[in-house]
C-alpha cells in the first residue's frame, strides 16, 4: 500500500477546528497507518493555524507538514515542524529556502503543477517534490497532472508525492502506478475518516 500523508484541512469542513478535533484528527491518523500528517496553518483561507501544527505534533509520533505559503523565511521558523512546504509557483528563491529549511532541522517539499516548475525544483538539493494536480489559479483538479510531470523526475532518485484530487482506490492505484511514493489526502479523510483504513 502506497504511503499516505494525512491531512488535517479545516476548510473541507467549513470551518475551523477545536483542539480536541485536532487532537482527534492526529491520534486516527497515526491509528490509521499514516506516514505522516500534513497540517494547513494558513488561517485566512484554509481555517488553519500554528497551534495545530503544534498540537498535532505533540499528539501523534509520526512527522509533520507545515503547508502553508511560505514566502518569507522567517515564517519557516515560526513553529516546529518535520517537512515544510515550498510552492514553487510562489516564485521565491527555493534553492535558498530549501537550505534555510534545513538549517531549521526540518526537510523542504517542493511543490510544483508545470513542467517549468519542475525542472526549476530539479535545480535544487531538495529530495522530495510534490505534484499537485490542482490548478491554483483555475482550482481545477486534474489528476493527470502527476502522470505528466512524473516522468520528467524519473531519474532523479527523488521521492515524489501525489497532491490534490485523490479520494478513491483507484485514483490512488492511478497515482501508484504513475511512480507516486507517497499520496497527500485531504478532503476526502476529513470528511471520511473510514478512507484511511480502506
Amino acid at each position: 500500500m502506497t504511503p499516505i500523508i494525512a491531512e488535517i484541512k479545516p476548510k473541507a469542513l467549513g470551518r475551523s477546528l477545536s483542539a480536541e478535533e485536532v487532537a482527534e484528527y492526529a491520534r486516527t491518523y497515526q491509528s490509521c497507518g499514516a506516514c505522516a500528517i500534513s497540517v494547513l496553518t494558513e488561517p485566512l483561507h484554509f481555517r488553519g493555524s500554528l497551534d495545530n501544527l503544534r498540537l498535532a505534533r505533540a499528539t501523534a509520533d509520526l512527522p509533520v507538514l507545515r503547508k502553508d505559503f511560505i514566502n518569507d523565511v522567517r515564517q519557516i521558523r515560526e513553529a516546529p515542524a518535520d517537512l515544510v512546504l515550498l510552492i514553487a509557483s510562489l516564485g521565491v528563491d527555493l534553492e535558498r529556502f530549501v537550505e534555510e529549511i534545513r538549517s531549521w532541522g526540518a526537510e523542504p517539499l517542493v511543490e510544483v503543477h508545470d513542467r517549468y516548475e519542475m525542472e526549476m525544483a530539479l535545480k535544487t538539493d531538495a529530495d522530495i517534490i510534490g505534484i499537485n494536480n490542482r490548478d491554483l489559479r483555475t482550482l481545477e483538479v486534474d489528476i493527470g497532472t502527476f502522470e505528466r510531470l512524473a516522468p520528467l523526475a524519473r531519474d532523479a532518485g527523488v521521492f515524489l508525492v501525489a497532491e490534490s484530487g485523490i479520494s478513491t482506490r483507484a485514483e490512488a492505484l492511478r497515482m501508484t502506478r504513475a511512480g507516486a511514493d507517497a499520496l497527500l489526502v485531504g478532503s476526502a479523510l476529513m470528511q471520511d475518516q473510514r478512507r484511511l483504513r480502506g
